[in-house]
């Protein structure tokens, strides 16, 4: 390894330290997360896996919430109904759609959230 590498290996290690462990998870939640067909999501919703996240919620937000078991954040969702597990009205709709979502998944669950025309760039 020449010196100058090393020097910039050393300083991306020291700059690291500045970024913490939910920016992290956020960052790799972000990866993690595309676009995907109901026709793709149904086995998951036939487990009972399926998790809906509002259009008005931020996708990223509810899945670092699931990842660090953050019960308070999450109960707020699911009593308001901007989180819910899918309910057979939606994947009835969803099916005759085909409705395309931004899907990340949060073992065991995987959190959808519908795409829609006006907000098809900011659900993640």
């Amino acid at each position: 390894m020449r010196p100058y590498q090393a020097q910039t290996l050393l300083k991306m290690t020291s700059d690291d330290k500045n970024i913490n462990d939910i920016d992290v998870l956020r960052a790799n939640i972000n990866n993690e997360t595309s676009q995907i067909q109901w026709n793709e999501l149904q086995r998951f919703f036939a487990g009972g896996w399926l998790i809906y996240v509002s259009s008005e919620t931020n996708l990223l937000d509810v899945a670092v919430a699931f990842s660090i078991d953050d019960k308070e954040e999450v109960s707020k969702w699911l009593n308001t109904g901007e989180v819910a597990k899918v309910s057979d009205d939606q994947a009835k709709r969803w099916h005759q759609e085909d409705t395309p979502f931004w899907s990340t998944v949060v073992k065991p669950w995987v959190l959808i959230q519908p795409i829609t025309l006006a907000g098809s760039n900011k659900r993640h």
